[in-house]
């Protein structure tokens, strides 16, 4: 995933702890002897200080991803978590903090070699230093927040993907074991309130996944707040298919003219090939709608395969007029 290399970012009074009491270091393995020493000891502060200043900041800025870089998923998502112009703004001050100290350093330790007191010149770099990273520290806290909340997004691969959707308790999550063959991995999703399934299946040498997202695709868009649509939003940069369930038995305890009229609504959000499939056709109560393309039983398997070649179909299509 690509945001979880991004490191801890520490505050401004930690960076500042760990780089002073390395100068302190640095100046009592110095055997002050005379003043051309002393300025040494001086130097050896302000350099090892400004170093590790100036190196700890540019890491937080190299670990980020470059945004323009980003699939179009993940940059949605992160613009609707934390905002992307407000990581660019935060990252390019750090980013002018680090290469500000490590100037000063150099500055500053050109200044005791011309000075008759050194200690006033470490003194004054250490304030400014301290000025600068005070000055930084709400962006510093800033990409921290947003750096917790980056690493909490699933993996989704750029690869072909079944996106579905459908009310509660119609079978969306029998439906996604069966099609991977294996519990599919939970991950978690800042948008929704519970975790998504995501399993993958392989046919011969490509690779497909299968993402079910509860909390987004399983009520009516009337009921979403502005967040939830954009993320919604996102999920169309997949190269993707989207599976529809219809529980025509109603035994979800959602009848047939909602789940038709929610159909609607995704439509609508999706700019996306849409495959609708009615569920439970094992049951007495199951009715035959003229509205779906297909059915089948998550509880038999009977007409999941039939489906499963379908959305296969509909898929390789969609890469062939991508390309």
């Amino acid at each position: 995933m690509i945001f979880e290399k991004i490191t801890t970012i520490p505050t401004s009074d930690e960076l500042i702890d760990k780089a002073f009491k390395r100068a302190s270091r640095a100046m009592s393995g110095k055997k002050i002897t005379g003043r051309d020493t002393a300025r040494q000891a001086h130097e050896s502060m302000i350099l090892t200080s400004g170093n590790i200043l100036s190196d700890n900041l540019s890491n937080i800025v190299r670990h980020f991803p470059n945004f323009d870089d980003l699939h179009p998923f993940y940059y949605d998502l992160a613009n609707v978590m934390v905002g992307i112009d407000k990581l660019r703004l935060a990252l390019g001050k750090i980013d002018w903090a680090s290469s500000k100290i490590h100037g000063m350093a150099r500055e500053h330790v050109g200044m005791i070699r011309r000075s008759q007191e050194p200690t006033l010149v470490r003194k004054k770099f250490f304030g400014r230093v301290g000025s600068i990273m005070k000055s930084i520290n709400k962006d510093l806290v800033f990409l921290s927040d947003a750096r917790d909340k980056l690493k909490e997004l699933p993996s989704v691969e750029d690869e072909p993907t079944i996106v579905v959707a459908g009310y509660p308790n119609i079978g969306k999550s029998s439906f996604v074991s069966m099609a991977t063959g294996a519990k599919p991995e939970i991950a978690s999703y800042p948008f929704t309130t519970k975790g998504v399934s995501i399993g993958h299946f392989m046919i011969g040498p490509d690779r497909y996944q299968v993402i079910d997202t509860p909390g987004l695709l399983d009520r009516p868009m009337s009921e979403r707040n502005e967040i939830e649509l954009q993320a919604i939003s996102a999920l169309t940069n997949l190269e993707a298919v989207v599976l529809f369930i219809i529980d025509a038995s109603e035994s979800c305890g959602y009848e047939i003219q909602d789940q038709k009229s929610m159909l609607e609504d995704v439509r609508d959000a999706f700019e996306l090939p849409f495959l609708v499939v009615a569920n439970k056709s094992d049951l007495p109560q199951f009715r035959e709608l003229d509205f779906v393309d297909m059915k089948m039983s998550t509880a038999t398997g009977e007409g999941v395969q039939e489906v499963m070649n379908k959305l296969v179909e509909m898929m390789d299509q969609v890469k062939i007029e991508d390309v």
